[in-house]
């Protein structure tokens, strides 16, 4: 019986991209192929051999199993699939449906202003899950809302400045606000 494992995950336009595989066993055997396409191959004994698309962008990990793509671009998004032939063991398999996305914009704050409090959100253009974290400057007294929602007290100080930042594998993007946008 084949073990079933199928992933999605995604990469940055323009940045390099390692398939998490996690394989703790001797391997005889790697072959990776690209929708139906073979475009690595790797047997004991021998050196990696690369097709296609991957000839001068693709590094594969004999030990772990894994693949990097260097540089990615918009057509690596594809079904990738994984045969790999451990030591005395079947043919096993592992999918991963790699999506490219374009990096995110940059950040943007915007403000609003309820009863006793200034609402602040950072927000970029990203189809994909991003990280957020705030500098607050001098400020202390500030509620974390959500990782990118924030309120501050009414009373702050209107020349203070706030940055937001946001990050996705290895790309980090800030922005900076001054809170005087605020106070019309």
């Amino acid at each position: 019986v084949a073990h079933v494992h199928c992933e999605e995950v995604f990469g940055i336009l323009g940045e390099n991209y390692t398939f998490p595989v996690k394989i703790n066993k001797k391997l005889v055997e790697i072959i990776w192929m690209k929708n139906r396409d073979k475009v690595a191959e790797w047997e004991e004994q021998s050196q990696a051999v690369y097709f296609t698309s991957l000839k001068n962008r693709g590094s594969l990990n004999n030990e772990t199993g894994s693949l990097t793509i260097f540089n990615l671009e918009k057509n690596d998004t594809a079904t990738y699939v994984l045969e790999y032939l451990p030591f005395d063991e079947n043919n096993l398999r592992l999918t991963f449906i790699l999506t490219v996305l374009d990096p995110p914009s940059e950040p943007t704050i915007s403000c609003n202003v309820s009863d006793d409090s200034l609402v602040l959100t950072c927000a970029a253009d990203f189809k994909g899950p991003l990280t957020y974290t705030w500098d607050f400057g001098s400020i202390t007294d500030y509620k974390q809302q959500q990782q990118n929602i924030v309120f501050l007290k009414k009373n702050v100080d209107a020349s203070e400045k706030v940055m937001c930042f946001i990050e996705v594998s290895q790309t980090a993007k800030s922005s900076e606000f001054s809170l005087t946008e605020c106070f019309p």
